[in-house]
């Protein structure tokens, strides 16, 4: 990186370095931190060690950057998002930031190339991914230059608790032993108290300054729907809320991402899918189409989306439920880092509950490993039926406090209603016991509503099921009702499924219903409010673009159409070149001149350089 005084951090250290504030404003374009980053990159720039959980979009790449641009060397940045660091070193080039990877997408000459610019000093920041720190090759390469900081990305894939834990980030912790008064700074998006502890052990930051940010989305809006044909829901999403946007919509297994992949392309969506199965030169070009282009519609399994910086995201769609509450707020929290209006949508339903504990019950590892994955799912299951606030509920989960109702999320919009269940929950646990202790069987759930409803189905008179005293005692629920009751008793803990057939069986909490000892709260899963969607539009104005007037919107797209462009000549995602929100400020703003350009937030000198006059020109075009 070169500073507007033509010295690089490296030289200018031997001089005056430049504070981080000047690089915030020279490099990045912005005119004052957010929250705890000062800071935080004080800290590190001081030689410092600092462990941060700071929320998707909160800003935590300048927590490294920045420090690794103030000190003297190159900072070592290691992360395990392999197929990412070409667009990352891409975005810092962009800022006239000097970065380089090493990874095994790299033929031989260019990582010679790499490991020359290292040693020579020529690298403000190198990524590495862990695997490659382990290779002793690497090691000495280290040794040969110099480390101004270690950054340690998506630190949550140090701990067995959490959501995503991967080995090679075990041996992280002997950075400090190789090479010792070299700051460390660890950063994760989402870790609980219990996370947050075993990452400070393990990566020895026990001493280092914590940083806890808050986890509060506001721009996120949080919605779980009941399932009722599921992708017909997800299309409704799509076309009625979000036409033309980009999101990604999340599938338990890799037959369902193709096969909605698929059935959205079908309807008229631009929609690709992404798994672990597919051919990597696949999975990598879907991946660049998703990141470059704009409108498109990614279906995936959760082996994509971390480390994904596309600000432009405006939603999130869980078409099944995820196995944690980490996992739900690190896969939403890849909606709206832009800060724009955002929507994190989730479907859910009783099949989503008995597959869950079946493959909690089928899962390897020993009965820890299993509570673990309980108490994960319980959590999930809690947020999905709450009556409160969804987002207080979520922050509560990571420790963190709400003050009232947030106004933005489907419970506070359309709050259900909480009511006594005792006595349907007993009429169903007492069909389950009498199938199981008086007829020495087992049955589904669809079996069982099919008694209590009374329904003298084949299957029911083949078994005399319709002699059981609990049969037709439950006219006065539907099968969706019946359905919601069984699902909400499996998430208490009051009925279990069978993981090898998929029968309810009872639990030792069901004999304090059945005994009348235990009050069983449950929700109505409320019905669809028609108000608050947003009304249908093919080519109207995008959520991010909503405040604008017509002459400013006209302006903005005639923006994005040159951004558009820029990105597809030099072959970098549409963010790289500008933000919408910076596209926002200057179709508001409108800069007369190079100089007035420079104070839009989010043009740095490096951008300005390259991009200035294209971006005026194009702002000052006529038609």
């Amino acid at each position: 990186m070169t500073l507007p005084d033509g010295t690089t951090p490296a030289a200018a250290a031997l001089d005056v370095a430049p504070t981080p504030l000047d690089v915030l404003r020279d490099v990045f374009g912005y005119d004052s931190f957010r929250g705890d980053q000062q800071e935080i990159i004080e800290t590190v720039a001081r030689g410092g060690d600092a462990l941060v959980l700071m929320p998707t979009g909160g800003g935590k790449s300048l927590c490294y950057q920045i420090p690794a641009l103030v000190r003297h060397g190159t900072g070592v940045v290691v992360s395990p998002l392999i197929a990412l660091m070409q667009d990352q070193v891409d975005a810092l080039a962009a800022l006239g930031v000097r970065a380089g990877f090493l990874n095994s997408t790299q033929n031989p000459d260019e990582r010679r190339e790499v490991e020359r610019a290292y040693r020579s000093g020529e690298l403000d920041l190198l990524y590495l991914a862990p695997e490659r720190l382990g290779v002793p090759a690497t090691a000495r390469l280290l040794d040969e230059g110099t480390i101004a900081l270690f950054a340690i990305d998506e630190a949550h894939c140090v701990s067995q608790w959490g959501h995503d834990f991967r080995p090679d980030y075990l041996r992280l912790g002997e950075l400090a032993e190789r090479w010792p008064g070299v700051p460390r700074i660890a950063l994760t998006a989402t870790a609980t108290r219990h996370t947050h502890d075993e990452i400070a052990t393990r990566l020895g930051l026990t001493e280092a300054r914590h940083f806890v940010a808050s986890f509060d989305r506001p721009n996120i809006t949080y919605r779980v729907v009941p399932k009722d044909n599921p992708f017909r829901q997800l299309v409704d999403l799509l076309r009625t809320e979000h036409p033309g946007d980009a999101g990604i919509v999340y599938c338990l297994s890799r037959a369902s991402v193709e096969k909605t992949a698929q059935q959205l392309s079908e309807q008229g969506f631009r929609a690709l899918p992404y798994h672990a199965g597919l051919p990597p030169a696949v999975r990598a070009a879907n991946q660049a189409t998703f990141l470059r282009e704009e409108g498109v519609v990614m279906v995936a399994t959760i082996a994509f989306g971390m480390g994904i910086d596309k600000p432009d995201v405006r939603f999130v769609a869980h078409l099944d439920l995820p196995k944690s509450v980490e996992g739900y707020y690190q896969e939403t929290g890849r909606a709206g880092r832009d800060g724009l209006p955002s929507t994190a949508w989730l479907a859910y339903g009783l099949a989503d509950v008995v597959q869950q504990r079946k493959m909690i019950a089928e899962s390897d590892g020993d009965l820890a490993h299993r509570r673990r994955l309980s108490a994960h799912l319980d959590a999930m299951l809690a947020l999905c039926e709450t009556v409160e606030c969804r987002r207080a509920q979520l922050l509560r989960y990571f420790g963190q406090e709400h003050q009232g109702a947030c106004g933005a999320c489907d419970t506070c919009q359309n709050p259900p209603q909480a009511w006594d269940g005792t006595v349907p929950a007993q009429k169903l646990l007492s069909a389950v016991y009498r199938l199981d202790r008086e007829r020495n069987q087992r049955f589904g759930v669809g079996h069982v509503v099919d008694i209590l409803r009374g329904r003298a189905t084949p299957k029911i008179t083949q078994w005399r099921h319709d002699e059981l005293t609990v049969f037709g005692v439950g006219e006065d629920l539907s099968d969706g009702e019946w359905r919601s009751v069984a699902r909400q008793l499996l998430a208490q803990g009051l009925l279990e499924v069978d993981a090898n057939h998929g029968t309810l069986l009872l639990t030792e909490a069901s004999g304090d219903v059945l005994g009348r000892r235990r009050e069983v709260r449950m929700r109505h899963d409320p019905r669809p409010q028609g108000g608050a969607r947003r009304p249908a539009r093919s080519a109207g104005p995008r959520p991010e673009a909503a405040a604008l007037s017509d002459d400013d919107l006209a302006v903005f797209e005639r923006l994005r159409a040159w951004r558009a462009a820029a990105a597809k000549e030099q072959g970098v995602p549409a963010y790289v070149v500008f933000h919408d929100a910076t596209l926002r400020a200057v179709a508001t703003e409108r800069p007369a001149d190079v100089a007035a350009l420079s104070g839009i937030s989010g043009v740095g000198q490096a951008k300005l350089e390259r991009y200035g006059e294209g971006i005026l020109a194009a702002l000052h075009a006529t038609g």
